[in-house]
């Protein structure tokens, strides 16, 4: 693929980023476990178009409409209710999932709506049983800085995520309801990106933002980034399903090159929504969605947002995990990588605060790079180590029955599920290692010091501290 200007193509770009939250559902108090049991609720519906509040119909909705499917929905009971079902009113709006989002706005420089009105977007693809989703906007005017200047955000909104598809075929679409209604943000850019790695930089950032709040989901699938593009000649599209940010900059480039190849071949082109394959390509799902497809929602009651509630929100504020990670590094003396990746960690300061023997940088390691090297190297499942695993493994390197060596040899044996036997990996005695180097300095005289500690760290595997063996060498190969 040839290098593309993206400033003389007159690239336009923007971001909409969903975020799923903890706690419950938007609308009812269903928990937003997103269940996988088998489903014991089943029925079956067939949804049609209305007009929005400009008094036509959607062209989206009516494109979906004109499929002529009917719909199945499956769930597990234990994680929906009537509200899902489309046969009671919503409850309230969740408060807790409110405050969340007002916190999330003001880490990004928004303007808060003074009064919240829920509103309704018809959705007529089946994800949504009553055939449209509720949504509100809760701020307004926020920003972010980057690389390449100060990106805006006109909107941030809270909205419930839709039913996942299970199965379609020609004459049905199937979708499990239990991720129907939990809370989602869905934070907005305008179209001030500039590239495709800036999009990457700015998605990234508005993650970390997320990332910093309590009650917000973590794990694949509970946070999605869509991106709109356009050139000069070509047509606003809208690509959806990106949930690894390294695949952004691909799948634009892609959807770029497919414009402009359109526009040499004289051949129209139309605002669509479009999916972003596997093999960073994108394909067709439909027309791009209008303004026609808002109108109130009648059943839930607009909510006021007090100053008093957004100042005692601005005062509790958490802080921005790039700064926790630039404390992390210098209070623990660990790189950058091993902070960003245990600031989310539930018992990295707990670790250190118990074992104060060990270094923090020895823990670090035990709990990002000792798992990695388990998996690459023995091919084993580390994601079976649990806290109490590196708890017992660290106690005894704490209280000197191991070598640290023997950390990763004891950690594989948890994943085995095997007995430990700690007279196995009983450190050796100072006085023994000087006595096996002389040894050995005798039986292999001239080797350079690199080769006698392979030879003695052999012999003493998960017995030996490193260090401890190469000062002692020092001693006696000059």
């Amino acid at each position: 693929m040839e290098k593309i200007d993206y400033e003389k193509i007159g690239f336009k770009c923007g971001l909409e980023i969903h975020q799923q939250l903890e706690g419950k559902k938007l609308f009812c108090n269903c928990p937003t476990i997103n269940s996988d049991k088998e489903s014991d609720v089943k029925f079956e519906r067939k949804l049609r178009a209305v007009a929005g509040e400009t008094g036509e119909i959607d062209i989206a909705a009516r494109h979906e409409m004109e499929k002529g499917k009917y719909f199945v929905y499956e769930s597990d009971s234990a994680d929906t209710c009537l509200v899902e079902f489309d046969e009671m009113p919503p409850y309230s709006i969740s408060q807790n999932a409110l405050d969340t989002t007002l916190k999330v706005a003001l880490l990004l420089n928004a303007k808060i709506i003074d009064e919240i009105q829920i509103m309704r977007k018809i959705v007529v693809d089946g994800s949504n049983v009553a055939g449209f989703q509720r949504t509100a906007l809760i701020a307004r005017n926020g920003f972010v800085e980057s690389s390449s200047g100060k990106v805006k955000i006109p909107t941030i909104c809270l909205e419930e995520e839709a039913a996942q598809k299970i199965k379609e075929d020609n004459e049905s679409i199937t979708y499990r309801l239990d991720r129907l209604g939990i809370p989602l943000i869905e934070i907005a850019t305008d179209a001030g990106i500039k590239s495709t790695e800036h999009a990457k930089e700015v998605a990234a950032h508005i993650g970390m933002v997320l990332r910093s709040v309590d009650n917000v989901k973590r794990g694949l699938g509970t946070i999605r980034q869509d991106v709109n593009i356009s050139i000069e000649k070509g047509a606003r599209t809208e690509i959806k399903g990106f949930q690894d940010l390294r695949s952004i900059p691909k799948v634009i480039d892609f959807e770029v090159s497919r414009q402009l190849n359109l526009i040499k071949s004289n051949k129209k082109i139309s605002n669509e929504v479009r999916k972003a394959e596997p093999d960073f390509t994108t394909s067709f799902l439909r027309p791009l969605p209008g303004s026609a497809r808002l109108y109130p929602e009648t059943d839930v009651a607009p909510v006021k947002i007090t100053d008093e509630r957004i100042e005692n929100l601005r005062q509790n504020l958490p802080k921005l995990l790039i700064h926790k990670t630039e404390e992390f590094e210098k209070k623990y003396k660990i790189t950058k990588e091993l902070a960003k990746e245990l600031i989310d960690s539930k018992i990295f300061e707990l670790l250190i605060k118990k074992f104060n023997k060990l270094e923090p940088l020895m823990i670090a390691n035990t709990l990002i790079n000792i798992p990695k090297e388990i998996k690459t190297r023995f091919n084993l499942d580390s994601s079976k180590l649990t806290s109490e695993d590196f708890q017992e493994v660290l106690g005894y390197l704490n209280s000197g029955k191991i070598a640290k060596e023997a950390v990763i040899d004891l950690l594989i044996k948890k994943i085995k599920n095997e007995k430990i036997d700690l007279g196995h990996f009983e450190s050796v005695s100072e006085t023994e290692l000087e006595k096996e180097i002389r040894k050995i300095i005798e039986e292999k005289p001239g080797l350079n010091v690199s080769a006698y500690m392979g030879l003695i760290m052999a012999k003493y595997r998960g017995k030996a501290d490193g260090k401890r063996v190469m000062d002692l060498l020092k001693k006696f190969v000059k």
